[in-house]
């Protein structure tokens, strides 16, 4: 599943950014979606999730508030809204999807380590 995160860049704390996961061949509805980051010198973080037809959802603690996942259909793309920025958010940002049939509990698979088609990543940089 080839899956395609954009909308990375530079933001200064307090301010917005909108992450876009797309994926060309394949219906992303289908799909359980999850958002892990990684920031220099620490280990990867799950931070949020969809099920598939966004049976559930799931924001870590620390985005909670801040970070909204959300699908558009239409689009055949995943978001993660996010807002209040914090110098703490800087790292880079991956997409991964679930095989068809998994993740209903989005976050449970997360902890089965059940995202097994990642993107690339986009760097967000939280900076004044």
């Amino acid at each position: 599943l080839p899956l395609v995160e954009s909308g990375g860049g530079l933001a200064q704390p307090g301010g917005s950014l909108r992450l876009s996961c797309t994926a060309f061949g394949e219906i992303l509805n289908v799909h359980a979606i999850a958002w892990f980051r990684r920031a220099p010198g620490q280990a990867q973080e799950a931070i949020s999730c969809s099920g598939p037809n966004g049976y559930s959802t799931y924001h870590a603690d620390s985005v909670k508030g801040r970070f909204t996942i959300s699908r558009d259909n239409a689009l055949n793309a995943v978001f993660l809204q996010m807002n209040s920025l914090r110098t703490e958010d800087t790292a880079i940002y991956y997409c991964a999807a679930a095989p068809r049939g998994y993740g209903y509990d989005c976050a449970s698979s997360m902890r089965l380590h059940e995202y097994f088609d990642w993107g690339e990543g986009t760097q967000v940089t939280v900076s004044s």
